[in-house]
């Protein structure tokens, strides 16, 4: 009974559908319009970082490092922010269905690590992404985000759900998502639509978990030292990569992905790059993270860009 809504607390029963939290709580669908109403910004690689699919990060608003965290191309997936009000700090996850009970207890503890002498605040949930896709993933994926953060014991305020209708537009007879990614200003907590070309370094790799089975949220920050922070992980050779990787651009839209009519443009050849590394790297343990180490990226201080150092 921890999840608080509209600023009552809830008791066992919670909407875990969007049309029944939108017709009980309608402040939900005002807050939702508000952030819609934003332009999209497209964001740089300069002070981001950037959380892919099936990972999560969590910085403090003071870190020299990072100006913006965000997420994009989430089509049926859910971007999660997690936010503490007394001292700003934030955790943002890119949750697809996988790990998300492991991901949700993860953001809320690594807030209150960050919040440790500032002044006390509440914890605060905002759900971006996911629309009325035609197989129900999204609502599915909404209603498991919802069940994973009311059973975690701190009280929690959903403050923002700009999800399923009304993060819908109809095009063509076709259901699209209306924000498919989101950046949020670590320093102010402002949040707003975004898209980001350049999403960081090794991404073929960080991509390569969810093709080949790996289910849990990976975090991928290392807020004590400011950096990036990738793997370590294994994963077990896929089979067919070769004849995946023969097939067409459509075939690949049509079978390795959830929503193959709203994909942004990029998917196929992100896809196709992503197999490409898995044929190439068919054990990590042993090509990419030897000696079992994580991959750690420091910011340059010229560049602005993410830089690979030995740590």
């Amino acid at each position: 009974m921890v999840l608080v809504l509209n600023g009552v607390l809830q008791d066992e029963c919670i909407p875990l559908d969007t049309h029944s939290l939108f017709m009980q709580h309608p402040i939900y669908r005002d807050t939702a319009n508000q952030l819609l109403s934003i332009p999209s910004k497209t964001v740089g690689p300069v002070g981001l970082l950037y959380v892919a699919q099936r990972e999560l990060a969590a910085v403090a608003p003071h870190d020299k490092n990072v100006h913006i965290i965000g997420s994009d191309d989430a089509t049926s997936c859910i971007i999660v922010v997690v936010r503490h009000s007394g001292s700003g700090a934030i955790a943002l996850a890119h949750l697809d269905g996988s790990g998300t009970d492991e991901a949700v207890s993860t953001m809320v503890s690594r807030v209150q690590e960050l919040a440790l002498g500032y002044p006390e605040g509440r914890i605060e949930l905002q759900l971006i992404g996911g629309f009325r896709d035609p197989t129900g993933y999204a609502e599915d994926l909404f209603s498991n985000i919802m069940q994973s953060f009311h059973k975690h014991p701190m009280e929690i305020d959903l403050t923002q759900a700009c999800i399923g209708e009304v993060n819908t537009i109809v095009r063509g007879e076709i259901n699209w998502p209306i924000i498919y990614g989101i950046g949020v200003n670590t320093r102010t907590g402002e949040i707003f639509p975004a898209t980001f070309p350049d999403k960081g370094p090794d991404l073929c790799l960080r991509s390569a978990r969810h093709f080949t089975g790996g289910h849990t949220v990976l975090d991928v920050y290392d807020s004590q030292l400011g950096m990036l922070r990738i793997g370590p992980f294994n994963y077990e050779p896929l089979r067919g990569v070769d004849l995946w990787l023969s097939q067409t651009d459509e075939f690949i839209l049509q079978h390795l992905s959830t929503t193959p009519e709203v994909e942004p443009p990029h998917f196929v050849m992100q896809v196709r790059a992503t197999l490409k590394f898995i044929q190439e790297n068919q054990f990590p343990a042993i090509t990419v993270f030897r000696e079992n180490r994580p991959l750690y990226y420091r910011r340059d201080e010229n560049s602005g860009l993410w830089s690979h150092v030995r740590y």
